[in-house]
């Protein structure tokens, strides 16, 4: 089976005067960590609720720093259970975003392109049209 996890990161920004520039920092500094070996996870902004349901901006910024949440999503192939894709996805993006707290948001079957769900077993590729 093959899985898209999503998985979220606490990054930290330094000499920021604002979210949004902290939120560019971060996305910058992530995918520097990330490539050129996981030039394949995505970088999204994370969402960020107050106790009361609100909805905040990504970032806070206290005193020039900041702590951004960012999502990014990984696909993982070839697993047996979403707990397997789950173990990759933080293990392979953990050993490049040292020191960077990481929690599992979301694990999904991705479909195939043929529009089923894997089931698992190799599929062969699809005959071309002649």
């Amino acid at each position: 089976m093959d899985c898209r996890v999503v998985v979220e990161a606490a990054v930290p920004v330094y000499d920021v005067g604002t979210a949004d520039e902290a939120v560019r920092i971060a996305i910058s500094k992530t995918g520097e960590m990330l490539n050129p070996d996981l030039s394949y996870v995505e970088i999204d902004t994370g969402s960020r609720t107050s106790p009361a349901g609100e909805e905040l901006p990504p970032a806070f910024v206290a005193a020039d720093e900041a702590l951004v949440a960012l999502e990014l999503h990984m696909d993982v192939f070839n697993v047996e259970r979403t707990e397997h894709a789950t173990r990759i996805a933080r293990k392979e993006i953990g050993q490049r975003l040292q020191n960077i707290p990481l929690k599992v948001l979301d694990v999904e079957e991705i479909e195939t392109a043929d529009g089923r769900e894997n089931d698992g077993e190799s599929d062969s590729l699809p005959d071309e049209d002649p």
